[in-house]
């Protein structure tokens, strides 16, 4: 049995950890704003960006002249996986569920007889997937040298995807990320990336042609790599929300059961510095017997 010293000792160990977790929770949750802000005001654009590209490659594709992000190499058997991962941990299983759906997505293409290669973003997710996939794992790309990944780093990964892609080193890419719903949930997304998925555009109300200066093959190889690098950008902001709603839930739960801790470890010492004072008592009066 632990001493009254040793408890003491404990108690305050853990009051310590639980001052430091009620700080993270705040200020994930002060991030959280931000982050949450940021993200939720660049899915407009992306959607725009998609039925403006939609419209325009409707026209396009299938013919000889589409643009290869569009048209595709014609084969779909080398896939890349662009995995966006955090760079801090406390934040609960975020990078657990992100690995999953990418270890997930790499089974179903490698059982379909598909070749697979991994583009890693960010560090947490790197050690799981190296230790399952050791000769699946291509380049990766740092973050961590940035508080907060914007779109110029959203502008590298695409530049560095896309040199890929017209070296001939892939056929299929897939971007895959934790979507923010709420500081509790964060749904992975697993979305094709190259060649670019051709979205379907619902009709006008008053059936407009629109003619476009210049042609739509000219504007198309402008706004398809513009259309990817948007949604790297998008997949890093929903990263940044996600984690910090999952580390502000993480901290709260942890500031949670060190109070439970405190709480039992307090009644342990208390019944063990009631039974010191009982014992000293019959000592004490056995002594006084004695006399």
């Amino acid at each position: 049995m632990a001493s009254l010293k040793e408890l003491k000792g404990r108690i305050n160990s853990v009051k310590s950890t639980q001052k430091i977790t009620k700080a993270k929770q705040m200020v994930a949750a002060a991030k959280l704003r931000k982050a949450q802000a940021a993200a939720e005001a660049a899915r407009p654009y992306a959607e725009r960006l998609a039925k403006v590209m939609g419209s325009l490659a409707g026209t396009l594709a299938g013919q000889d002249n589409a643009p290869k992000l569009l048209a595709g190499t014609g084969s779909d058997q080398r896939h890349l996986l662009v995995v966006v991962n955090t760079d801090k941990g406390l934040c609960g299983g975020l990078n657990a569920i992100i690995v999953r759906a990418a270890a997930l997505k790499a089974r179903e293409l490698l059982a379909g007889g598909k070749q697979v290669e991994f583009y890693l973003v960010g560090k947490k997710g790197r050690a799981p997937l190296k230790r399952n996939f050791p000769k699946l794992i291509g380049q990766n790309f740092d973050t961590s040298t940035v508080r907060t990944p914007g779109f110029e780093e959203a502008e590298a990964i695409a530049d560095e995807v896309l040199e890929m892609y017209d070296a001939g080193k892939f056929d299929v890419a897939h971007l895959i990320y934790p979507k923010f719903k709420s500081a509790l949930v964060q749904d992975p997304t697993v979305q094709q990336l190259v060649p670019v998925p051709t979205p379907e555009v619902a009709e006008t109300e008053n059936n407009a042609v629109v003619e476009y200066e210049p042609g739509e093959e000219e504007i198309l190889e402008e706004l398809l790599p513009r259309y990817i690098k948007t949604q790297i950008f998008g997949g890093l902001l929903e990263v940044a929300a996600s984690e910090q709603g999952a580390s502000m839930t993480a901290m709260d739960n942890a500031t949670r059961n060190a109070g439970d801790l405190i709480s039992d470890l307090t009644i342990q010492y208390n019944r063990s510095r009631q039974a010191a004072i009982t014992t000293e008592l019959i000592e004490i009066i056995a002594g006084a017997e004695a006399l």
